[in-house]
């Protein structure tokens, strides 16, 4: 436990990183379904991350996002994208291995939770990939390796680059690589006082 509080009392948003390493696919992949262990409503899961390596692919996104270094440096950039419509997408399969009546019940709850509802479903879409990217994020420390999550970007450009679906829409970048410089010092943190409420606002 001491090694998670750890990491994430250093996590830091890594701007520079090293354009000579190479993660190896089985470190990225291990990150990746680390990802996958996040929670989603109803186990929905919503997220799909577009792993960028293509270094054209990159320069395009590079000049999408302000020029940005870290888009070309990082070893991996992960584009995070919620699928609106994953609640609709053959739903027995997230429930699948349980018993009949439990399946049931889920699939039924899903619908009558997300039908009808477009804010919901967009809503519950980026919850899920924020808390992915977070995952992201401290699986690629416990691998020894830093990261940046982005939205300095076009993202209705960085969508026609990677081919978006329409009912997809892009949340997020995590850039994932072996930092070239140290951090800058970390800002401020408010004062638990100040964003730790009990029971209700004063």
């Amino acid at each position: 436990m001491t090694e998670i509080l750890q990491a994430m009392k250093e996590r830091r948003a890594t701007k520079r990183f090293d354009a000579s390493y190479k993660i190896p696919e089985d470190e990225l992949r291990a990150i990746l379904e680390a990802a996958k262990s996040a929670p989603t409503a109803f186990n929905v899961q919503h997220w799909r991350f577009v792993v960028v390596q293509d270094a054209e692919q990159r320069a395009k996104i590079r000049a999408a996002a302000w020029n940005q270094p870290q888009v070309e440096e990082s070893a991996a950039l992960i584009v995070l994208c919620a699928d609106f419509k994953a609640w609709k997408r053959d739903t027995s399969r997230y429930w699948a291995g349980v018993p009949k009546e439990m399946q049931d019940k889920y699939v039924g709850m899903i619908q009558h939770f997300y039908d009808g509802n477009e804010q919901l479903q967009r809503d519950e879409g980026i919850r899920s990939c924020g808390m992915a990217a977070y995952a992201i994020m401290l699986a690629a420390a416990a691998h020894g390796l830093q990261t940046c999550p982005m939205d300095g970007f076009d993202f209705k450009k960085v969508g026609e680059i990677i081919n978006l679906p329409e009912d997809h829409e892009i949340v997020m970048f995590v850039a994932i690589g072996k930092g070239s410089e140290p951090p800058p010092p970390h800002g401020a943190r408010l004062p638990y006082d100040e964003v730790v409420l009990r029971d209700r606002f004063a």
